[in-house]
């Protein structure tokens, strides 16, 4: 099967799943910048969030480089990350109209873990069917690695959304930092190919 039609819909539901999380900003009645605190909860909620599936986004395209045949495994697995990603603006909704209160807090690190569980699946379920050359599985370890890390990170999250809610968030900032920039030894290995 062809993998463009695969990387088309999962970047549509990606666009979308960002869309719905703008939408979901209020405006603040009034015109002054205590006003605009009154929302301010929801947009740092709607930026994390934003960056977060933009990351997935991101490596998500790195990941499907690696493809060379899709099969009906590697589509249903997809599907399941798109589904916890789907996630997101409700969690994120949650989050924000709640100023990051300790129990949707720990929902969203939830869905984090669970969409690092689907990411970690999917890149083993590509590995398993995709013949990949030696640069690129090393490449792809290393991302592996990360994506264990991140997991760990965000099941950490929720207990700390209990005793804190922002060091959980901290948690968070800091697997989307690691994850920003996708491995540069990926695009290396493409090259040498």
């Amino acid at each position: 099967m062809n993998k463009n039609r695969l990387e088309a819909f999962s970047d549509g539901v990606m666009a979308i799943i960002i869309t719905i999380m703008v939408l979901e900003l209020k405006v603040p009645h009034g015109e002054t910048l205590k006003d605009l605190s009154t929302v301010a909860p929801a947009f740092f909620a709607y930026v994390q969030s934003f960056w977060f599936v933009g990351v997935y986004w991101n490596n998500h395209h790195h990941l499907l480089h690696t493809v060379k045949k899709v099969n009906g495994t590697i589509m249903v697995l997809n599907m399941l990350l798109l589904f916890c990603l789907s996630l997101v603006p409700f969690a994120t909704g949650w989050v924000g109209e709640t100023s990051f209160a300790p129990m949707p807090v720990a929902i969203y690190a939830i869905l984090l873990a669970s969409c690092g569980f689907a990411w970690t699946i999917l890149q083993n379920c590509i590995k398993k069917y995709n013949n990949w050359n030696e640069p690129i599985t090393r490449a792809m370890h290393r991302q592996n690695m990360k994506g264990v890390v991140s997991t760990v990170m965000y099941l950490v999250g929720i207990p700390f959304a209990f005793i804190n809610p922002f060091i959980s968030e901290g948690l968070f900032v800091a697997v989307a930092i690691m994850w920003l920039w996708p491995d540069k030894n990926i695009e290396k290995a493409f090259e040498n190919e």
